[in-house]
């Protein structure tokens, strides 16, 4: 099976390019919700984190509070490097088993959205990298209308990450979603019969 990885920055249009790719039956998985499953529901990762942040940072109900971990980490780059340690490595096997289960199935392709694929460096665990970009101020647009917080704000969580042009400049192949949405919807089409054609699939787009 042909592993492909989607990165790009926030408020890229990494979700909406993934959603057209799974429409089109194309195994995916996104490591967000991974990583959010992850919080909630393993037992081994609600005790590192204890140990290493301190009982507070449980929920009532079992797992992680995220929004408490959220808010202790905000600004702590240790803190949040200490977190990644906990967090990425259980992330990426759940990825590779992914991955394995879909490879038995039969999938010619499948796709994971990474969105610090390259800031952990494992790009080289994947076949390919697709990369969902559009103009910095285009983000900053969006993180304003989205999560409702100052232009500053947004600047400023655009600046921790990696420059999107860098990742545009490594990937194999770039969706450019600063455009309409019918325009990103026509280069989602032309990389799915790219990968289709690559990894052996049948050409075209799926039913």
């Amino acid at each position: 099976m042909l592993r492909v990885a989607l990165t790009g920055g926030i408020a890229t249009g990494k979700s909406y390019v993934l959603a057209r790719v799974a429409a089109r039956g194309v195994p995916t998985v996104d490591a967000d919700a991974v990583v959010h499953d992850l919080l909630a529901t393993s037992a081994d990762v609600a005790a590192e984190i204890a140990r290493r942040f301190g009982a507070g940072m449980l929920a009532a109900g079992g797992g992680v509070d995220r929004k408490a971990l959220g808010a202790l980490i905000f600004g702590d780059a240790a803190a949040r490097a200490d977190l990644e340690a906990i967090l990425h490595p259980r992330a990426y096997l759940r990825i590779e088993a992914w991955a394995s289960a879909c490879a038995r199935d039969g999938a010619p392709w499948g796709l994971a959205d990474i969105p610090l694929l390259y800031e952990t460096g494992r790009e080289r665990d994947f076949d390919r990298v697709v990369v969902a970009a559009c103009p910095p101020d285009e983000q900053v647009r969006r993180v304003v209308a989205r999560d409702g917080v100052t232009e500053a704000d947004a600047r400023a969580r655009l600046s921790a990450q990696w420059p999107i042009a860098w990742k545009a400049g490594r990937a194999a192949d770039v969706v450019d979603t600063g455009g309409t949405f019918a325009e990103t919807d026509r280069q989602v089409d032309e990389l799915c019969r790219r990968l289709d054609a690559l990894s052996g699939g049948a050409p075209g787009a799926r039913g």
